[in-house]
């Protein structure tokens, strides 16, 4: 018999040593490495890959290949279908991860109970709950299908015996660090089980045209727990965002074959569920104080969704000697550009202030066109001066203060119209060749300097 070979996996990199390391070599995190026991199996040749109904799967001509698109099935979750590409593909394999108690749990619950009740059989595997757990939480959530089917299990064979005997169009798996093929003598959660299991489900998924939802833990830096592959393999990965302290949760794809990355879907979360946010910038000003410095409102884009968003910063003097910047929603070095240019193309004193900015509402805003809004926010609270409450902003700064040209102008502009304001400040370059609403004042600034003296004229 075979004798058996331990190796040490990490379960952040996936890096193998043939012994304990302290420190993994390749991603350099400590105390990652795990043992795991090797047994050596006869090798076997792999069967063919069939699909349920027992079709092999078999080569074809490129030009045999049929190329009709199968239709998208569109959900009950408008917000869900926007991130989705437009709704979901049959058998594409969807990895959703996120924060422990941000909601994915919930939010796959409400979608499987819209999916059996319109379009098809739904199996929910679920590896940490019970069904009476879940069915406790699908009362509250008024989930309720003849056509809904729990399944509280983390062995593979089982599970893939079940979906063949069942037959279902959508399968959610809940957690992927939960299942565990019985093949395999690693534990459960690391590398080779996650890598396998995805593996399994993968070719479910693409041999018999079943849709599978996997919810993936994260780790401590807000990436999914296990190895990249994992990433790399599935067709759409989505992240759901958002602070338990707050109502709003955000879904961004930041992977999908099927569709645009940069669309996000914002959801609200409340005793009945998830509802989804169909005006979201009326939501985020709504908090908005009139008559306060250091505000500025920007139209930001997120995909193809224009969206309102406040802007704050304070301005103060330091107490020590290096002063502090600090910013919560926006990108700390796009801060100190933004300062550096006025301090220098404006003659604003500002190595000697600390600067606190953020995004209001939980946003994450990182595009070129919010660095004016950006600006017009840090000169309000520096001069204490504030800002017209029916103006917003939008452009991009160049390091000789010049306000550069941003995409989708005027999408951005009918938004700002919409929601009632009568001023715009926008790049001059970007009023060349479409009228502007007649609802909306639009003014083109072509620098920063011009554009503080005509805001805090």
């Amino acid at each position: 018999m075979a004798k058996a070979k331990t190796r040490y996996t990490c379960q952040n990199c996936g890096y193998v040593s043939p012994r304990y390391l302290g420190r993994c070599p390749n991603c350099s995190e400590w105390n990652t490495l795990v043992e795991e026991v090797q047994t050596p199996q006869k090798k076997e040749v792999a069967a063919p890959r069939t699909s349920i109904s027992g079709t092999k799967v078999r080569p074809q001509k490129l030009n045999e290949v049929t190329t009709q698109e199968t239709p998208r099935v569109s959900t009950s979750l408008g917000e869900l279908d926007r991130v989705l590409g437009g709704g979901i593909v049959p058998g594409s394999l969807i990895l959703i991860g996120g924060d422990p108690g941000i909601g994915k749990s919930t939010l796959l619950l409400q979608l499987s109970g819209q999916l059996a009740n319109q379009a098809g059989k739904v199996l929910y595997v679920s590896g940490e709950e019970s069904a009476t757990q879940i069915k406790m939480r699908a009362n509250r959530l008024k989930v309720a299908s003849s056509d809904f089917y729990l399944y509280p299990e983390t062995d593979m064979a089982s599970i893939r015996q079940e979906i063949s005997d069942l037959k279902p169009d959508y399968v959610v798996i809940d957690s992927v660090q939960t299942m565990q093929e019985p093949d395999m003598n690693s534990a459960v959660g690391s590398v080779a089980q996650i890598r396998e299991v995805t593996a399994t489900l993968m070719q479910i998924a693409k041999t018999n045209g079943i849709t599978i939802f996997i919810v993936g833990h994260v780790t401590k830096g807000g990436a999914i727990a296990g190895p990249k592959i994992l990433e790399h393999m599935v067709d759409t990965v989505l992240y759901f965002e958002g602070d338990q302290n707050q109502l709003f949760r955000m879904l961004r794809a930041v992977k999908n074959r099927f569709g645009s990355t940069n669309e996000i879907g914002i959801f609200e979360m409340r005793q009945t569920g998830l509802a989804e946010v169909l005006n979201p910038s009326e939501i985020f000003l709504q908090e908005r104080m009139p008559g306060a410095t250091g505000s500025a409102v920007v139209v930001a884009m997120e995909g193809t969704r224009p969206l309102l968003a406040e802007i704050q910063a304070l301005i103060t003097p330091t107490a020590f000697g290096n002063a502090k910047r600090t910013t919560t929603g926006l990108n700390q070095n796009r801060v100190s550009l933004i300062m550096a240019v006025l301090e220098k193309r404006v003659g604003l004193l500002l190595q000697n202030q600390d600067a606190y900015l953020k995004a209001a509402g939980g946003l994450k805003l990182d595009e070129p066109a919010i660095d004016l809004a950006l600006a017009m926010s840090i000169v309000s609270s520096y001069r204490d001066q504030e800002t017209q409450p029916t103006d917003s902003f939008i452009g991009e700064i160049g390091l000789t203060g010049e306000i550069r040209r941003v995409n989708h102008i005027e999408q951005r502009v009918i938004e700002a119209a919409k929601l009632g304001f009568k001023r715009v400040f926008v790049p001059k370059n970007n009023l060349d060749g479409w009228v502007p609403p007649a609802e909306i004042e639009v003014v083109g600034v072509s620098t920063l300097r011009q554009a503080v003296k005509l805001v805090f004229s």
